[in-house]
C-alpha cells in the first residue's frame, strides 16, 4: 500500500472519528438546553401587523406565537414538543425570584415501550424567601433519540405525569 493511499486512509478515520465525537458531546447527559423566564416563542412568529392607514402604528392586538401550544395559568407541569419534536419545552408557573426549572430528562422507556421520560428540577433551598407572585418558566431540553414523536409522550415531573399528544 502507498505512503498517500495510508495517509488518506489515516485522514478519513480521524475525520469519522471526530464526527462521531462531536455529535454525541451535542447532549449527552440530557441537561438542559435552554433555561429562561416566560413563555416559549416560536422563532418565527406571525410579523406583527402595521397598518398604513393610521399612520404605520403596531397592531397591539397581535399575539404572541407559541407554536400552536396553549399554556394556561396553573401550578401544573406543561409540557409541549417544541421545535417540530427536536425539543422538548417544560413550561412551570410560580414565583419569579425562585422559579422552577428543569434540571435533566432521563429516558424511563424507549419509543415502541412506553415513550417515557423524567424530568428532575433544580432542588431550591427550603428556607430561601421568594415573591409571592405566579409567572411562567421555561426550560428547554433535546428530545432523547430513545423516544419519539410519533407516539404520545409521557413526562415524569414534579410528582406528575404530563402525557404530550404524538406530534
Amino acid at each position: 500500500m502507498s505512503h498517500s493511499v495510508r495517509l488518506r486512509r489515516v485522514g478519513l478515520i480521524a475525520v469519522a472519528l471526530s464526527s462521531v465525537f462531536l455529535l454525541s458531546a451535542c447532549n449527552p447527559s440530557g441537561n438542559a438546553a435552554e433555561d429562561f423566564p416566560g413563555l416559549p416563542v416560536a422563532e418565527e412568529a406571525e410579523p406583527i401587523d402595521v397598518d398604513p392607514e393610521s399612520g404605520g402604528e403596531v397592531d397591539d392586538t397581535a399575539e404572541e406565537e407559541t407554536e400552536g401550544a396553549a399554556f394556561e395559568e396553573t401550578d401544573q407541569p406543561q409540557v409541549v414538543w417544541w421545535e417540530e419534536g427536536g425539543q422538548i419545552a417544560l413550561v412551570m408557573y410560580g414565583s419569579s425570584s425562585c422559579p422552577t426549572v428543569g434540571r435533566e430528562i432521563r429516558v424511563l422507556e424507549e419509543a415502541g415501550e412506553g415513550n417515557r421520560v423524567a424530568i428532575d428540577l433544580v432542588q431550591r433551598p427550603e428556607d430561601e424567601i421568594c415573591t409571592m407572585d405566579f409567572v411562567p418558566h421555561t426550560t428547554v431540553f433535546w428530545t432523547p433519540v430513545e423516544v419519539t414523536t410519533t407516539e404520545p409522550l409521557i413526562v415524569e415531573v414534579a410528582g406528575a405525569e404530563v402525557e404530550v399528544p404524538i406530534k
